[in-house]
């Protein structure tokens, strides 16, 4: 009682000295809750069949030389892609590889490709080509505004997905399509994986 309270306990009756402590209280902070789908998809192999460019690695809000790059597809290059496309997605993708630095840090640059995925193999000199090999893909599905929607689940993937999903992302290109709406955009992220 005396380490506690300072006092023999006679001390205290006879002084009406009274200690009171709060109540001891514990906060605990859950996080994670949020759902992620995605769906594999076994690809053969395959092209990107685009116009490319080198361009500085951007995490966040519009990259211009992108930007640029699409405004620079001529007509018959946008004519020829569309004809080309042939496999899933059957969209125009943005595919980015050949990363400076660490990609997963907004520093260094990267090749930029707009084109479209193709098994055809008779591909003009008009569009640069990337060959894949047959592989599996991780599908991840995301809607809202964009491009920052577009741009979370790319960091979702690395922070959330990737460490307990089993897989590894292979050093190949990765894409994405989007789709525009009045309000929000509809977009999938495809990523070349394997089992880790």
């Amino acid at each position: 009682f005396k380490a506690w309270s300072g006092l023999l306990p006679s001390e205290a009756a006879k002084l009406n000295i009274c200690k009171t402590l709060p109540k001891l209280t514990f906060n605990i902070d859950v996080k994670g809750g949020n759902s992620m789908d995605y769906r594999i998809v076994e690809m053969p192999k395959f092209f990107i069949a685009g116009v490319s460019k080198r361009v500085t690695m951007q995490f966040e809000g519009v990259n211009n030389a992108i930007m640029e790059l699409a405004q620079s597809i001529t007509q018959e290059q946008r004519e020829e892609m569309h004809a080309l496309k042939n496999i899933e997605p059957f969209e125009v993708v943005n595919a980015s590889y050949e990363h400076d630095y660490d990609f997963q840090k907004d520093e260094g640059e990267l090749t930029h490709m707009i084109g479209v995925l193709t098994t055809r193999e008779n591909i003009s000199s008009n569009l640069y080509k990337v060959r894949i090999p047959a592989c599996t893909w991780a599908v991840f599905p995301n809607k809202g505004p964009f491009p920052e929607t577009l741009q979370n689940t790319y960091a979702r993937i690395y922070s959330e997905w990737l460490p307990v999903s089993g897989y590894e992302i292979e050093k190949l290109p990765m894409f994405s399509f989007t789709k525009m709406d009045s309000d929000e955009a509809y977009s999938e992220i495809w990523v070349a994986v394997k089992k880790a």
